[in-house]
């Protein structure tokens, strides 16, 4: 009666069976091993089962003690119990998602490099597994061979099948499956006794022995074939003699083992072991605080890491040798010289697992007051930009980026790395704060190689800011470059309008750039002074072409009001690309319209919107030919080599020159130290706003204006003094005095 009411445990299971495990491993063990996952976190486990029906009471017994065993067992390179279930039916054993070696083995898809680095590493974890098992338990496993051992998907080798785990003082349980018979000793069958069992290492280390014979040759048939090494490496030959000796006292200690193979030109010392040791050591520290390595020794280890880590196989690198990165620069305090290596692996991982183990790791850093940490992110950001969210960027990130802007390093100004943010930014950030930050280095920067990229980075992302903001800030912007004492400054303020010339009505091309332009013609500089005459003719041409095909003038102002669509341009990749087409939905609020580029007279005023409305712009493709005027999509070239005449397709890029850190043309905050002639001091009051050239002019005709009336007035003055005669003395104080 109460069996008919009663539950059926394995419902209650937090576990659920997902699909079998194909291959051969469930012939040489009692087990089946499934997939599974855990039901509340979808985690994903390895079920190993045995039906108990099929079996027989010593299988069964055997299972039963593998679990226990099992469950008491707890070292990282033996496989991790999670949980168990027993009904009248089934065993269930739940542990870290495995596969068997073989199947890995046999389905490798590495290069033969990795293989081998990955095959050294994983006999050396059960190498420490057999030594814990029996220097440390005083336990002998009685059935180390290619079918016990499994892979986590770390790519970590780890030890199970221990089904026939015993104490070394006993003796051990007989192999119930024939087929593991050929893994025994030869003192197993010894009739005669002579060849005693002395040590309980004996055992396992020859079963050590068939493994490395096994992963390097194929499954063992008889053991007649383990006299002959085959395909294991020379390294390996002398120490693997040992371990298959038909005399046990010649096998060695596994300790004994490990440091013969850890010695110079053993098999195990190679530089994935050794750095996957020492990162292995640091996380031992972090939990013990053990100084087990010194700062120094820690910093060297992490500056040659990144150049090491394309040698490793990815998935070790990707489960074990990542996370323990994270893990030292949040616990470890292994500082800056981490990151390279850390965003280099995380190219590893997908959206999802890079935004919940990169991108908090990532927030963190940038809120970080170390200048050498700071420095290092700004030069990363390209390998981590693309999996940053748009809201993450501008209301975590971009704040702490800002001050990089009025950071006193020069190093830290020049990597504020707005070129590959500027896809994500919101309108106020990109064009108001962006631009005021903008304003101040282009004209106050105590660096000319900053006052230089400050120009070129606009002139690159003018194709991100709205088209209104971008009518008042560009051509102000790019003819104040070209008044700075510094010529590369002055060269791209010259080769940035070219470069953004479709963006210019054809009325400010008149009226502003050619005259701004022109005053370049007469620089004391030639190479200023040659690509200002390259520029006009140009701009002259174009005017010229509009003049005799005024039906031309739409076409050539297409872009005018043309914005690119920020997350579909992929600036991590290529930021050279101008974006054709795009749509604007949403005008921006009152508060996000101060302009600290624009004319003199408009500063501060609010950008008015065509209607007010949430209306699509579309902008059409220009498709005449415009040879005169810097493609942004062209090759890369020297500057030297600028050649107006080319086609558009193979015209020189000189931004991409220019920032190119390895360019002859990069200018870098050691290049120069000129300061800027607009300014005397180096202040950051990034709320003052700039004149415009019109501004400029017209303060500059108003002093002309009151210069030229008061000499009117002194000229008045000497007059009506030369009619009334020769003054008399006190005629003056008499006057002042009526």
């Amino acid at each position: 009666m109460w069996s008919f009411f009663s539950r059926d445990p394995s419902k209650d299971f937090n576990y659920e069976i997902i699909s079998p495990i194909e291959g051969p491993y469930d012939e040489n063990s009692i087990w089946k091993l499934h997939s599974g996952k855990r039901k509340n976190t979808q985690l994903q486990v390895s079920v190993f089962t045995y039906d108990i029906k099929k079996g027989n009471e010593i299988q069964l017994e055997i299972a039963k003690a593998s679990v226990k065993r099992l469950k008491t067992l707890r070292h990282p390179n033996v496989t991790m119990y999670l949980d168990s279930l027993e009904t009248d039916k089934m065993i269930y054993l739940v542990t870290e998602y495995v596969e068997p070696l073989v199947n890995h083995l046999h389905n490798n898809e590495s290069n033969e490099k990795q293989h081998e680095l990955e095959i050294s590493w994983g006999l050396h974890q059960i190498s420490k597994a057999i030594n814990f098992l029996v220097n440390d338990c005083n336990l002998v496993h009685n059935n180390v061979c290619i079918w016990s051992i499994l892979k986590n998907q770390a790519g970590e080798w780890k030890l199970g099948g221990l089904e026939y785990v015993c104490l070394s003082s006993e003796a051990g349980p007989i192999k119930i499956l024939s087929q593991l018979e050929k893994y025994n000793p030869p003192e197993k069958s010894d009739s005669n006794n002579k060849r005693k069992i002395i040590t309980p290492w004996v055992v396992d280390m020859w079963g050590l022995g068939c493994l490395i014979w096994e992963v390097f040759n194929g499954t063992l048939v008889k053991p007649a074939s383990l006299k002959n090494p085959g395909k294991i490496p020379k390294s390996l030959v002398a120490q693997y003699c040992e371990l298959v000796s038909a005399n046990p006292s010649s096998r060695p200690n596994p300790t004994e083992f490990l440091r013969r193979c850890r010695s110079p030109g053993g098999y195990f010392n190679n530089d994935f072991i050794n750095t996957l040791l020492f990162l292995e050591e640091i996380q031992v520290y972090n939990i013990l605080t053990i100084p087990i390595k010194d700062a120094t020794e820690k910093t060297r280890f992490f500056n040659h890491l990144s150049q090491q880590l394309d040698n490793f196989p990815t998935e070790i690198c990707k489960y074990k040798i990542l996370p323990q990165l994270i893990n030292a620069y949040e616990f470890g305090n292994a500082g800056s010289v981490v990151l390279s290596s850390l965003f280099k692996l995380g190219k590893l991982l997908d959206n999802e697992d890079y935004q919940q183990k990169i991108v908090p790791c990532v927030v963190k850093l940038f809120s970080s007051t170390d200048r050498a940490t700071r420095a290092r992110l700004l030069q990363q950001l390209e390998h981590f930009v693309d999996h940053l969210q748009p809201a993450i960027i501008n209301d975590q990130i971009f704040p702490k980026i800002l001050q990089g802007f009025v950071d006193t390093n020069p190093a830290i100004r020049e990597n504020t790395a707005m070129l590959h943010l500027a896809p994500k930014l919101n309108y106020n950030n990109l064009n108001v704060e962006l631009m005021k930050h903008f304003s101040c280095l282009q004209a106050k920067d105590e660096q000319g190689g900053i006052r230089t990229n400050t120009t070129v980075c606009l002139g690159k992302i003018a194709h991100f800011i709205h088209p209104q903001m971008r009518q008042k800030i560009l051509i102000t912007a790019f003819t104040r470059a070209m008044k700075d004492s510094f010529p590369p400054a002055k060269t791209a303020g010259i080769l940035a309008l070219a470069a953004t010339q479709a963006y210019y009505p054809l009325s400010d091309i008149a009226r502003q750039v050619i005259p701004a332009l022109s005053c370049a013609c007469v620089d004391s500089d030639k190479s200023v002074r040659d690509q200002a005459f390259k520029t006009i003719k140009g701009f002259l041409e174009k005017l010229e072409k509009v003049s005799e095909n005024p039906s031309l003038a739409d076409t050539m102002e297409a872009e005018v009001n043309s914005i690119a669509l920020p997350t579909a341009v992929d600036t991590a990749a290529s930021w050279a690309g101008w974006a054709n087409k795009t749509t604007i939905t949403t005008a921006p609020s009152d508060h996000e319209t101060d302009n600290a580029w624009g004319d003199a007279d408009n500063w501060g005023d609010e950008v008015t919107f065509p209607s007010q409305q949430s209306s699509s712009i579309e902008t059409s493709t220009t498709t005449f030919d415009e040879p005169e005027f810097v493609s942004i999509n062209s090759d890369l070239k020297p500057v030297s080599s600028y050649n107006w005449s080319q086609s558009e397709t193979k015209r020189d890029n000189f931004f991409d020159n220019l920032l190119d850190k390895n360019s002859k043309t990069s200018f870098t905050t050691t290049n120069s130290t000129t300061t800027n002639s607009s300014t005397s001091t180096g202040g950051w009051d990034i709320d003052e706003p700039w004149d415009s050239v019109d501004a400029a002019n017209d303060k500059s005709n108003k002093r002309e204006e009151k210069k030229m009336l008061r000499e009117k007035e002194l000229q008045d003055k000497r007059a009506a003094r030369h009619a009334s005669g020769a003054m008399k003395l006190g005629s003056k104080k008499k006057q002042h005095q009526v």
